[in-house]
């Protein structure tokens, strides 16, 4: 052990009359666990939380959308083998989008009416998985008698919940797109659904404005013919959406446009990745004063060992070697705060991401418990931020002791 490292070590075991720079230390050294705690459990929250939104997002709504400018898509059916062609597509299905109200007899609600096919296993393979009440088959055929005009219909939990329906029960669906009259007007469109199936996506501004039906009832509630509003497109990586959608355009040729599902919620994650850095630098607070206490603390010691320092270097002792012991002794509080805090932060996450014991208002921020998702870069940044924080806050005290004169430390000896 080199001797700088040897007096540094002995310099942690204080005296007796030497128990306040004990103290001291051991604030500084918990003040950097608070904080890296902090900073590893809030980061962990953040990144759960940008997860979670970003696994229902997707759960409901395709990787892809391909519309037409201007216009309803005619030939959609010769253009699902072209998009499925195209590589990393995994499936490509039409869909209908349209705005309606619901009318019931617990109140009245707008809803988004989304066609589906429920044959085509690509395509709605999110909203079987979704579904807590009903089948997803029974969207395929109507509910009524052969000479009755009457719907199937998948209704949101929230929704049905606002309207005061339940499983079987019907509700009229009303929608402004209606035949044009003689005078060149529209009349709304109306027709009696039959609820057939509750699903829960887990973000309640979904499961309180969705509504599905199948294909066929979309297209000829909505006069529409044989035409769909677009495709939707999974593909086989979410991040390579953007590249996927390009060779898509590509491939069918001018006149289209597409989304991605990164350009259709930007503003949402754009959003929490600034929220996240935000409380990264209000965090790393912590750490800066933790930092503070370190200099106080080898200050102190400076002081107090005075005379040592004088004796060391009328030995030999180089300023750079006594740099060197006040570097390692603030470094070793610093590492040593670190590695508490980390395994502070690692359990209180897993505690967190076990228990769930902490409830939030599901309808203002769309989930019902804290997710919690450690990601590796951001414990290994805060491991590193918090560590050159500690170097750092060593350096000017340690710079002091390096420039004591042993004639002035020895003079009244």
């Amino acid at each position: 052990m080199a001797f700088e490292t040897f007096i540094a070590w002995r310099y942690f075991k204080a005296k007796r009359k030497q128990a306040f720079i004990s103290l001291i230390t051991v604030i500084s050294l918990a003040g950097v666990a608070v904080g890296v705690a902090a900073l590893i459990v809030v980061l962990s929250v953040m990144s759960g939380v940008q997860e979670t939104w970003k696994e229902k997002i997707l759960g409901v709504n395709s990787h892809v959308v391909i519309l037409k400018y201007g216009r309803s898509m005619e030939n959609y059916k010769e253009m699902l083998p072209e998009v499925r062609e195209v590589k990393g597509v995994l499936s490509a299905e039409p869909f209908i989008y349209s705005q309606v109200m619901l009318s019931a007899l617990g109140g009245v609600s707008g809803a988004i009416l989304r066609g589906v096919d429920p044959v085509l296993t690509g395509q709605v393979g999110h909203l079987s998985k979704s579904i807590t009440s009903g089948r997803l088959s029974e969207l395929a055929g109507k509910a009524g008698s052969p000479g009755e005009d009457l719907g199937t219909i998948i209704l949101g939990q929230e929704l049905a919940r606002t309207l005061g329906v339940i499983l079987g029960d019907t509700i009229k669906v009303i929608s402004p797109m209606g035949k044009i009259t003689p005078l060149g007007g529209r009349t709304p469109q109306t027709r009696n659904f039959k609820v057939v199936g509750l699903f829960k996506s887990g973000m309640y501004e979904y499961d309180s404005t969705l509504v599905y039906v199948s294909l066929s009832q979309a297209q000829d509630f909505l006069n529409l013919g044989p035409t769909v509003t677009g495709l939707e497109v999974k593909v086989n990586d979410i991040y390579m959406a953007d590249k996927i959608k390009g060779a898509i355009l590509q491939r069918l040729g001018q006149g289209y446009w597409a989304r991605d599902w990164m350009e259709m919620n930007r503003n949402l994650f754009w959003a929490l990745k600034l929220e996240k850095f935000a409380m990264f630098v209000i965090l790393l607070l912590i750490v800066l004063v933790a930092a503070f206490n370190i200099v106080s603390t080898l200050i102190i010691v400076v002081m107090e060992k005075a005379k040592d320092i004088a004796i060391l270097k009328s030995m030999g002792a180089t300023g750079f070697s006594i740099m060197k012991i006040f570097v390692f002794q603030g470094l070793v509080i610093g590492v040593i705060g670190t590695l508490f805090g980390l395994a502070g932060g690692v359990l209180l996450c897993d505690v967190l991401r076990r228990y769930q014991f902490i409830k939030i208002p599901r309808d203002i921020y769309y989930i019902d418990t804290l997710p919690v998702r450690m990601e590796a870069p951001d414990v290994i940044l805060v491991i590193l931020m918090a560590v050159v924080i500690s170097f750092l806050a060593t350096l000017y005290p340690a710079w002091r002791a390096s420039r004591l004169k042993p004639v002035e430390a020895l003079r009244y000896e």
